[in-house]
């Protein structure tokens, strides 16, 4: 009998080639190696004490040895919180709140196609109300050295008195500083001094930050600018067989060219710029308060020195507003070039304009005194009606481009780029008049400036008052909408109670489990409504900020004076606004200056202060030089060269680049940088991300749903996690068909609804953190890892029956 013929072999699972690797980037906030990467023992693959990539030290070489992690990915974390949130110096930062906030307007820009004037023009107009911020900030400095210290304490003899430290300038004492234009010659040294400053911090980020050169590569070609002609991922459609075009070719979005990460001359040319703006608006506080004189007296200086200097002046802020609007970013080539001459020379300038007016003013005129108030207030005027102008002017041209190419989820109806701008206009208001009154009612003692003869001292610019004055006013109208936003949440919440239990059947109700889910769910849907809310606000600082340039125009008193005779009624509540507002400033400014002191000492509280800025300062520097550094500029080019490093040296290499909150955002980008053939071998996890949610909503020209759509077709293949107790996070709704399958979601949080044999304990409502906790995610990485291939069978132990070769059977 013959022997039965053995079995075939079991043909095994197949199994992947080459090594796996994860890169981690985490989100706000930042996170230390050890966090992201579970281990206490990390070792520093490549970058500095910055920003860098790290490993678990077991998996220094882990690409040697891929027989170790089987389908199991190498593990990187990409650390970039050191480019936020470092030394105590970060915590100045918080003066540039205004000007990063214009710098988010420019990015607002809606969709445009077709229409570069108007794009154009979109630029020139918020770089303008950038630089009228700048304008704000060296006015009100010189409000307070010049006006209420040299000019009006200085020479008022019951302020200098009650200010020791002042007696060398008051005119009682009659000595060489008493003279008017020498006081303000002196005290122009501070807010030379804060521009100065402002240069400094910029030239310092600016050499760290733009002028880092990206990814090395070919740019674009100059013919074919947008990048039309570029492949935008493997199942990018192509022309049909007889040549006519079957699908529009999608293009390369704008954060993919070349020069996007690369301002270095842009920021160049408007830091001159706006440096020089600074110094010539104290040379025309200077000059202009001694040539007033001048011309209205005779004296032993020639009328035609202060003429020169003040036509000097002039010709200077032409040149600055010629720079400003004459040119914008370059994204399609990197701009290597730069405008030197421009940059030396034109703060140059200005600083000798500057020294010609010190100069000037600090001539002896033995029979000029000061009384009053220095005439500023029509500077404050004109700067505050110019904003409005600027900013209603934007949202004409923003709306225009909206309706040129709607997209459905774009905030406000295109209008969030203005909205943002009147924001960054009302901080900068409320921040210098903040630091004006304060002073005033310091210097003045138990007086209130502005109210009467029992004031030593006229005060700041009425202007200044009015403004403050509407604030309760504002506070008072936003409660319609806060309220709303309440009642709408709790019935919301009451809503979700019954799908909640029904998502965790068949376990036993438990209604105050049910009610906390359900609440923080409703919670974390207050996110979609925060466009309402920048819009309310915007449009109600725009109309009440006319009304109190038009009270301040009309009445050229404060407003407890200029409602007198109006009746009580009206009396009681201007006296009540301009108290309440006076004191909100107060208290704002004391908390503002407390916790910059606080953050400057408390890395917790500096850390804090960085996620705003990790939010804030995604975006180039295109608007204003003086906010705070693009962290991106470093981190984008950073993930793309770690990417292109590992694809080049790993031919059969897998890469999942996993990206966690902004770090999602950040990873996006870096794909976006990659060349086609780098893409094709790159997978993108996101969990937690705001690329729709905030981004595409609020930047559509750059995240909307076209440049989603780009990105999901140039990477090899992407899933995006999310949970609907997640205030930031959110589906990203790639809109194809058929159906993608990006989004996985919403994740089950918590995970367990009672307490269970697998887990005893109650767990926990994640939110918008510890998505590594959820099986889905290491079930997505799998799907991708397994996606990205190739797959080849694995080997076996047996060999044939006749034992010639001993190959394996695959």
């Amino acid at each position: 009998m013959a022997p039965a013929a053995s079995p075939p072999p079991a043909t095994p699972s197949p199994e992947h080639t080459g090594s796996a690797l994860e890169l981690l980037v985490h989100g706000v906030g930042g996170a230390t190696p050890q966090e992201m990467l579970g281990d206490p023992r990390t070792v520093r693959v490549t970058g500095d004490t910055t920003a860098a990539v790290y490993r678990r030290t077991e998996d220094a070489h882990g690409e040697k040895h891929p027989e170790r992690y089987g389908n199991e990915p190498v593990a990187e974390a990409y650390c970039w919180s050191g480019l936020t949130s470092g030394n105590g110096s970060r915590a100045l930062w918080l003066l540039l709140l205004p000007f990063m906030v214009v710098n988010l307007a420019h990015w607002m820009r809606p969709t445009a196609t077709g229409r570069t004037r108007a794009v154009r023009l979109y630029g020139v107009l918020v770089r303008l109300v950038a630089l009228s911020l700048t304008v704000l900030l060296t006015a009100a400095a010189c409000e307070v050295a010049l006006d209420l210290l040299a000019w009006q304490c200085a020479g008022a003899d019951a302020c200098a008195e009650r200010r020791a430290w002042l007696g060398f300038l008051s005119e009682r004492q009659g000595g060489w500083w008493s003279q008017p234009g020498r006081r303000l010659a002196l005290a122009a040294l501070v807010p030379t001094a804060l521009v100065g400053l402002l240069w400094y911090l910029s030239n310092r980020t600016w050499s760290a930050y733009e002028s880092q050169r990206p990814l090395d590569g070919e740019d674009f070609d100059e013919d074919d600018p947008f990048g039309a002609a570029a492949a935008h991922g493997p199942d990018a459609p192509g022309p049909a067989a007889d040549g006519s075009p079957r699908r529009a070719v999608p293009v390369r979005p704008a954060l993919g060219r070349p020069g996007f990460w690369y301002g270095r001359r842009l920021v160049a040319r408007l830091r001159a710029a706006h440096t020089a703006a600074g110094f010539l608006t104290v040379a025309a506080a200077v000059a202009g308060a001694a040539a007033r004189h001048d011309r209205g007296a005779e004296g032993p200086v020639p009328r035609i020195i202060g003429a020169a200097v003040e036509g000097g002046i002039v010709l200077g802020a032409l040149v600055v507003l010629w720079v400003v609007c004459r040119r914008g970013r370059s994204e399609r080539t990197r701009d290597t070039r730069l405008d030197g001459a421009l940059i030396s020379c034109l703060p140059g300038s200005a600083l000798a304009l500057l020294a010609l007016a010190v100069l000037y003013a600090s001539w002896s005129r033995p029979d000029w005194q000061s009384s009053g108030a220095l005439p500023g207030e029509a500077t404050f005027r004109f700067l505050a009606l110019g904003q409005g102008v600027l900013v209603v002017a934007l949202a004409v041209v923003a709306r225009g481009l909206y309706r040129r190419t709607p997209e459905p989820h774009t905030v406000l109806y295109g209008l969030g780029g203005p909205a943002v701008a009147m924001l960054a206009c009302a901080l900068g208001g409320v921040m210098t008049g903040g630091v004006a009154q304060r002073v005033a009612d310091w210097l003045d003692g138990p007086g209130t400036p502005g109210m009467g003869r029992e004031a030593d001292i006229a005060g700041p610019p009425v202007l200044l008052s009015w403004q403050a004055s509407v604030i309760p006013v504002l506070l008072l109208l936003l409660l319609v909408p806060v309220l709303v936003l309440v009642v709408r949440t709790a019935r919301t919440a009451r809503r979700l109670g019954p799908v909640v239990e029904a998502e965790y059947a068949p376990e036993e109700p438990d209604e105050g489990r049910t009610r906390r889910i359900a609440r923080i769910r409703a919670t974390a849907a207050l996110t979609d409504s925060a466009p309402w809310i920048v819009g309310v606000v915007s449009a109600a600082t725009l109309l009440l900020g006319a009304g109190a340039i038009a009270g301040s125009w009309y009445s050229d008193q404060v407003p407890g004076r200029a409602a007198d005779g109006s009746g009580p009624l009206l009396e009681s509540l201007a006296d009540a606004a301009q108290s309440t507002g006076s004191w909100l400033i107060g208290f704002g400014f004391i908390l503002f200056v407390a916790g910059g002191r606080r953050a400057y000492k408390d890395a917790s509280a500096r850390r804090t202060i960085g996620i705003l800025w990790d939010v804030g300062t995604f975006w180039p520097r295109a608007a204003h030089p003086f906010a705070p550094p693009c962290y991106a500029e470093r981190a984008v080019p950073d993930l793309a060269s770690r990417m292109s490093a590992w694809t080049s040296t790993m031919p059969r290499g897998r890469l999942v680049i996993s990206g966690h909150s902004q770090g999602s955002v950040l990873a996006a980008s870096a794909v976006w940088q990659l060349p086609d053939a780098t893409r094709r071998r790159v997978a993108l996890l996101t969990y937690g991300s705001p690329l729709e949610r905030l981004y595409g909503r609020w930047f559509p020209a750059y995240f909307g749903a076209g440049a989603l759509l780009g990105l999901h077709r140039s990477v090899h293949c992407w899933r995006n996690l999310w949970r609907a107790t997640d205030p930031i996070g959110g589906p990203v709704r790639i809109d194809a068909d058929p159906d993608p399958g990006v989004d996985r979601g919403p994740l089950k949080d918590p995970l367990a609804y009672g307490r269970t044999t697998r887990l005893p304990l109650p767990e926990p409502i994640l939110g918008h953190s510890d998505y590594q906790a959820d099986p889905a995610f290491a079930d997505a990485r799998a799907d991708l890892l397994a996606e990205l291939g190739p797959l080849v069978p694995r080997q076996t132990e047996a060999r044939t029956q006749k034992g010639t070769s001993g190959r394996s059977s695959g």
